[in-house]
């Protein structure tokens, strides 16, 4: 589905990504770790057309993306859920969602849509009048969710969807990115809960000051002695 070759994001004489190579495949979750600088944010800004790339190549279902503005990138099935949630905090919650449809004029498949993710999110439904900036941050999480979804999207990507959320919280929003993943999305997650993201992952990778260190199911990583030290805080024996 999106494959990257030879990536390389640069800030003025920096380079944030230094030649990284990722795939998603279809139907899978991937999740990239990494501490903060690692370059994850910069790679999904730059598949959504937010960064130029120096060079290398993006190709999602062989069509290169490479050039575009986030606008085609949006058209073309992908979209992005980014750090810190970014909803409208003075449009309620309704209107939230509905600015993720803005791209589309089919009504009836919006309401159904609109429908969907109450199914999925039943406070919004609760809190559909209320401001989008009065909600709580779970709560401001799930909106950002449903509103990527309300562009029907082939591959969601996350930008630290748990972050400033309580731990009941952080696994409700973690089944729900497996259940959005069960329903045919693709999932690419950035995320620092490396624990959790593993758990759901399909294929993951570690990424660190700007290079991929390391790549492997979920369940390898989990397992790997190295991971654990520098991720998950446990020590060797």
């Amino acid at each position: 589905m999106l494959n990257i070759r030879d990536l390389v994001v640069a800030y003025g004489g920096i380079e944030a990504l230094k030649g990284i190579s990722v795939d998603v495949p279809d139907g899978q979750i991937v999740t990239l770790i990494g501490a903060n600088g690692a370059g994850k944010s910069t790679l999904l800004r730059t598949i959504m057309g937010l960064e130029k790339p120096k060079s290398g190549s993006m190709e999602y279902n062989g069509e290169k993306l490479n050039g575009f503005n986030s606008q085609h990138i949006v058209s073309r099935g992908i979209t992005l859920v980014p750090e810190g949630r970014r909803v409208f905090p003075n449009l309620t919650v309704l209107e939230n969602l509905r600015i993720g449809a803005y791209m589309r004029s089919d009504e009836d498949g919006i309401q159904a849509d609109i429908r969907k993710i109450y199914d999925i999110f039943p406070r919004l439904e609760e809190r559909n009048w209320q401001m989008a900036g009065t909600l709580s941050g779970g709560e401001q999480q799930m909106l950002a969710l449903g509103r990527a979804l309300m562009c029907r999207p082939k591959l969601i990507m996350m930008d630290e969807p748990s972050l400033g959320l309580a731990p009941l919280v952080i696994k409700e929003i973690f089944n729900i990115i497996r259940s959005i993943n069960e329903t045919g999305t693709t999932v690419l997650l950035v995320e620092q809960n490396a624990n959790m993201a593993l758990k759901v992952a399909h294929h993951a990778y570690v990424l660190e000051t700007g290079r991929i260190k390391m790549e492997g199911s979920g369940k390898e990583l989990l397992e790997n002695e190295e991971i654990k030290e520098a991720y998950l805080g446990k020590k060797k024996k």
